[in-house]
């Protein structure tokens, strides 16, 4: 199913959750809305679905707009953030009540249902009563009951927000394998860029009901289109300093009264273009404390004094001060940073990121 929104908006006494969303969700594609909570993500998702009615706009589903369908005939499967399961009810009761709705045949019933279990891994569940459940398994069986309805579009509301971090882990590759083996055009809402990241081919980014960018997980995070996208998508959080970009003998220098970097001319010719400062963004990813297998380079390197340390395994997150301004950094843990160490800072410009201070657009991708 081809899902089009045009100009989707959605108010209560002016307070507005969507503001003219347009985007188009291709035949078999699995796409994320993601943002912060009030951002209008669920809101978006909701009149999808045809739970909110839209106050602009129209939904289109393969051509043909839905606004005034009902949700029970727009063929549909929706899980939720809290399951949503009947407590009273077997895992069979649950997985099957929408097709005891449809008043199918028991012997159909059973079959269907028998078939999406076997699939989610809880065949040999369907006679426990839900309370016998584990987070996992409950949530398995919310899946199953959207799955088993055989539905031409798959909305998930947050559905793995309250599992643990391995659990998570697990079930993201879970939904992802079977929305590709089924290949069910699926929304996907989540705050967890993680998720959105590794789990969608497209990804909307929303932030005060605005469409911010909607583009493959790649381009987001290479070629940012605002401020608010930069900062969002990335984990760590990207590095933001305000500077001002200038040509000083025959090199390109981002400058503010604690850094002093050389920046590649491609990157700094349209930041330069620009009267006065400028935001710079820098990746934790793309600075490293000076090594062997890190040398200082004249025009790159930053000297800064370690305050914080974060232990994540393989990496060090490393939270340090140049000349009174915050960088978060991430490091191989061979690097033994501590607390109060002076170190060298090592930065790769060739990713270097440049914002409007004003209209917060890009001033390389905009």
């Amino acid at each position: 199913m081809r899902v089009e929104l045009d100009n989707l908006s959605k108010a209560w006494d002016g307070v507005v959750g969507a503001d003219r969303i347009t985007l188009e969700v291709a035949d078999g594609e699995m796409v994320a809305f993601l943002g912060p909570s009030g951002c209008g993500k669920t809101t978006t998702l909701l009149m999808v679905a045809g739970i909110y009615r839209p106050t602009g706009g129209t939904i289109s589903f393969d051509g043909r707009v839905v606004n005034e369908v009902a949700p029970k005939d727009r063929g549909i499967g929706m899980v939720f953030q809290s399951y949503a399961l009947y407590p009273h009810m077997t895992v069979f009761g649950n997985i099957s009540y929408p097709l005891r709705l449809k008043r199918l045949e028991k012997g159909e019933i059973r079959k269907r249902v028998e078939q999406v279990a076997d699939m989610m891994g809880i065949g040999d569940l369907l006679d426990r009563r839900i309370a016998q459940l584990s987070g996992g398994q409950q949530q398995r069986v919310s899946l199953g009951r959207a799955l088993v309805k055989e539905p031409q579009l798959l909305l998930f509301d947050e559905p793995l927000s309250n599992l643990d971090a391995r659990l998570r882990l697990a079930m993201r590759g879970e939904i992802k394998r079977l929305q590709n083996d089924l290949g069910i055009t699926s929304i996907y809402v989540t705050h967890d860029q993680v998720e959105a990241m590794t789990m969608a081919d497209k990804i909307a980014v929303m932030s005060k009901g605005v469409l911010q960018a909607y583009d493959i997980p790649e381009a987001l995070y290479d070629r940012p289109k605002t401020l608010f996208v930069a900062g969002f998508v990335g984990n760590p959080p990207m590095n933001f300093f305000d500077v001002e970009v200038m040509l000083l003998g025959g090199e390109f220098h981002a400058k503010n009264e604690s850094l002093d970097l050389i920046v590649p001319d491609d990157r700094a010719a349209k930041a330069a273009a620009k009267e006065g400062r400028v935001v710079m963004g820098v990746r934790p990813e793309d600075v490293d404390v000076a090594d062997d297998s890190s040398p200082r380079v004249e025009g790159l390197t930053l000297s800064a004094k370690v305050e914080v340390v974060e232990p994540l395994g393989r990496e060090d997150l490393l939270g340090v001060v140049v000349g009174g301004v915050n960088v978060r950094l991430l490091v191989d843990k061979t690097k033994r940073a501590k607390p109060g160490d002076l170190v060298d800072l090592v930065f790769n410009m060739d990713n270097v990121q440049f914002f409007d201070p004003e209209t917060e657009e890009s001033l390389l991708w905009a």
